[in-house]
């Protein structure tokens, strides 16, 4: 039998909770999840953490979830919720709390936010009164306050970065000046993670932030400095935060409904006062700057790691059509199609793509794209392929580079062409019971304003391109051809553009 003590995590698919729950289970904790899409996270944990299919507004569920739990992590809200999501927030704390008495839990760890005063934006004073809920039990309580989150996914880093990255001019209302302490999303997992070892025999309060604090007006500068981008701000007396959360609503759609909710509340200052968690714990702050770097950095890395079939859809479905999208600071051009073949068929046809083989569509505008490239300075289209019927990683292609091939199931090629910004395109075969499916994925990294205006004028094109570039390729695949591969190609002129 397992003696280490039981930890319930709440919130283990957002942003926050699923950082914490990889950390947690590579540190060797006993972990249970409590997740409505149960199936969701099947997939996504480590052998040996518990997925208990709940909700904390079914109280059977919870009390099923609760049974031998130490410490309990309370990692949700109902910000994004329709109605009134200060009662849903209530009526969640209190339901929790209740079960987790029942069910004599000895610890409740719970992420709320800073913010003083009398008056509180409608988001602050939910977050808190879901705090003073917990305290008030017997159950003792650890409630961490923060102020912003800086990482890759975080609704007020997301926000932050749509702003600075598609408005080369900004009017600055007044508060922008107002001050907040942001904390990086890796110190914010070192404190939640010290806390499940930390003894508490009481509750208590512990405010956290970075290193130091800064206003709004600093955080897009410091952001606008590590992309590289040059920003005009102008301050104007204007733009209450009420009106500024209907224009957030038109230059980031979207966010707006929840945005609205967080920019209501920019009023109130969001700075650490209480010294205690320097006390309590060993973690050594970074700075807004270092966080913003350290974001981008990780975000690089996991978006090269990452199957951008997965990323891009969480549900698990395969569109059938294109679906195209802002994710970050990128562009998403996904377009997927069952095709009936085998694997390694369906992957053949993705494998040939480039040089004297052509782009499957529309090959006289990769021709033109590819000397205006290198007009430009840039490599061209001379470089063809170096095989006509194998690749590798590292291997050029036209003007792209393989950053990565996997034999059978992906090709990912990196974009070598003069551009005000980076560019991937990526295909991929997956299977699904007895069918088939080639995804196409491309991605466009805007660098500031002429990378959006760049994307902008080219999206017509790829509408065509990329559209028949994958009705081709799957042509291809099904065509019964088993002559050699020189006479497979005369065969698929017929099929090109």
């Amino acid at each position: 039998m397992d003696e280490r003590p039981l930890i319930l995590l709440t919130g283990a698919t957002g942003y926050v909770g699923g950082r914490l729950l990889r950390v947690l289970e590579g540190e060797g904790f006993r972990v249970r999840c409590l997740a409505r899409r149960a199936a969701f996270l099947k997939y996504r944990t480590a052998e040996g953490t518990e997925v208990s299919k709940g909700d904390v507004f079914d109280v059977p569920s919870l009390d099923q979830a609760m049974e031998g739990v130490h410490t309990a992590l309370y990692l949700i809200h109902s910000m994004g919720a329709t109605g009134a999501f200060e009662e849903m927030d209530r009526k969640a704390a209190t339901n929790f709390v209740g079960a987790a008495l029942r069910a004599g839990v000895r610890k409740i760890i719970y992420l709320g936010g800073l913010g003083e005063g009398p008056n509180l934006s409608a988001h602050l004073r939910s977050r808190q009164e879901v705090g003073r809920i917990f305290r008030r039990s017997s159950v003792p309580t650890l409630e961490f306050r923060a102020s912003i989150v800086i990482g890759s996914g975080s609704l007020s880093f997301e926000l932050v970065r749509a702003l600075t990255e598609r408005l080369p001019v900004m009017l600055l209302p007044r508060w922008v000046k107002v001050m907040a302490q942001p904390i990086g999303i890796e110190d914010l997992i070192r404190y939640l993670t010290e806390a499940v070892t930390l003894p508490l025999s009481e509750s208590r309060v512990v405010e956290v932030g970075g290193s130091e604090p800064l206003s709004y007006q600093d955080l897009m500068e410091a952001y606008a400095r590590e992309r590289g981008l040059s920003r005009l701000m102008i301050p104007v007396p204007i733009l209450t935060p009420g009106v500024s959360s209907l224009w957030l609503g038109l230059v980031t759609p979207v966010y707006a409904r929840v945005g609205k909710k967080l920019i209501e509340g920019v009023k109130n200052q969001t700075v650490v006062h209480d010294p205690s968690a320097r006390e309590l714990f060993s973690v050594e702050p970074m700075s807004a700057r270092e966080a913003i770097r350290r974001a981008l950095m990780n975000e690089e890395r996991a978006f090269a790691e990452s199957r951008w079939t997965d990323a891009v859809s969480s549900a698990g479905g395969k569109p059938p059509g294109p679906e195209t999208s802002w994710m970050g600071a990128r562009y998403i051009d996904q377009r997927s199609r069952r095709v009936s073949t085998t694997p390694g068929r369906a992957f053949s046809s993705i494998a040939r793509i480039g040089g004297r083989n052509g782009w499957y569509a529309f090959n006289f505008l990769w021709r033109v794209r590819g000397a205006v490239d290198y007009w430009m300075g840039g490599v061209g289209v001379r470089r063809g392929r170096p095989h006509r019927r194998e690749l590798r990683s590292g291997d050029h292609l036209d003007f792209w580079r393989v950053e990565r091939f996997e034999e059978g199931q992906l090709l990912r090629l990196i974009s070598e062409m003069k551009l005000p910004g980076k560019a991937w395109l990526e295909f991929e075969v997956k299977t699904e019971g007895d069918r088939v499916w080639i995804h196409q994925t491309a991605i466009f990294y805007p660098s500031g304003f002429l990378g959006r205006l760049y994307w902008i004028a080219v999206k017509p094109f790829h509408e065509l391109v990329f559209q028949g570039m994958i009705r081709n390729m799957v042509r291809w695949a099904e065509a019964e051809v088993d002559s050699p591969f020189v006479r497979e190609r005369r065969r698929f002129r017929g099929l090109k553009g």
